[in-house]
């Protein structure tokens, strides 16, 4: 049995080394380079691919994979939505994710954001940089006089609901599908409408899906507070980056907390030092100072790196050896 791990990075190398040694059964070849149609040459010869989600997995690169008869496909992460499903389908794939890795990582940086929102750290760093150590006027807010609505009630945004409520915020949770326990603890609502219209600050913790993409555009944002925070720790696709500018510059939005962006491929995980981003978006959401952008990073800690390579290549390894995983995602 043969697997190669593709976009393999010195932090996940301890892990992979541990795995093989647990499973010697596997001959395992792990390569820096990410999945594309040239690097797919690689994996001739092997039984399965363990990739992580940083490129588009095209129909071309899905036929060059099943030409070399690989149909055994394991992502390092949760989401699906840079494989083409339709080819994928088409050549007989059986892909398999990380569902859930470490949604504590992601929810606490989440909140870790939420509060340098509130408490302006920003500013005051920039205020810092000038020499300039008054207070005045970058006054605060504090956690638990908000309402922090949360869109999708999955492992991430319940997480973020506890964390939040721990603190003392009121908390408000839609989800598309009722969830029993979160109507009885009094938290849950099926109004998007509602939440957007009582909460000061809204946190996104859904896919990236048809009905999910620009979810946040100038309608969403007209009927939330005025002066709202935006929270997002999960696909860029689910903001219109230039609704937001425009939000941002009317005041309706009061500031933002982004760890995904739209194109973020462009920039994010690369050293851009001296090199014009060519993201006009990003560029003038960076330099707000009730803007705090991350490069991707919520994920990423020791506990949820480990649990990335570990599950993705057991997934892989049953795949091989039995057809089938507990971690199998439907492509129906």
């Amino acid at each position: 049995m043969k697997i190669i791990a593709y976009g393999i990075c010195e932090d996940e190398r301890p892990y992979v080394k541990n795995w093989q040694w647990a499973n010697p059964d596997v001959e395992l070849v792990c390569t820096g380079k990410l999945l594309d149609v040239e690097s797919a040459e690689l994996a001739r010869g092997c039984d399965g691919v363990v990739a992580y989600q940083q490129k588009s997995y095209s129909a071309d690169l899905l036929k060059r994979l099943h030409e070399m008869n690989i149909h055994n496909l394991s992502l390092r992460n949760v989401g699906i939505d840079n494989v083409d499903v339709e080819a994928a389908v088409k050549y007989g794939f059986k892909i398999t994710n990380v569902p859930v890795y470490s949604p504590a990582a992601i929810a606490e940086f989440g909140v870790t954001q939420l509060l340098n929102l509130l408490r302006r750290t920003k500013e005051y760093q920039a205020k810092f940089a000038k020499r300039d150590y008054r207070w005045a006027p970058n006054i605060s807010k504090e956690l638990n006089q908000q309402t922090v609505g949360i869109v999708g009630a999955g492992h991430i945004g319940r997480v973020m609901a506890h964390i939040c409520r721990g603190f003392g915020a009121r908390v408000m949770v839609y989800n598309h599908r009722p969830k029993p326990d979160l109507v009885k603890a009094g938290v849950f609502t099926d109004s998007l409408d509602e939440l957007y219209k009582e909460s000061t600050v809204i946190s996104l913790h859904v896919p990236a899906v048809k009905s999910t993409y620009h979810m946040l555009n100038r309608d969403a944002f007209a009927k939330m507070q005025k002066g709202v925070l935006i929270i997002n720790m999960s696909r860029g696709s689910l903001i219109d980056e230039q609704d937001l500018i425009e939000a941002l510059d009317s005041g309706q939005v009061g500031g933002a907390a982004l760890d995904v962006l739209e194109d973020e491929t462009k920039i994010f995980n690369k050293d851009m030092a001296n090199q014009p981003s060519n993201y006009p978006a990003f560029d003038d959401l960076n330099q707000r100072e009730n803007v705090l952008i991350t490069p991707h990073t919520a994920f990423y800690t020791d506990e949820a790196v480990r649990n990335m390579v570990e599950q993705s290549l057991n997934a892989n390894r049953e795949l091989i050896l039995t057809g089938a995983s507990d971690k199998m995602v439907s492509l129906a």
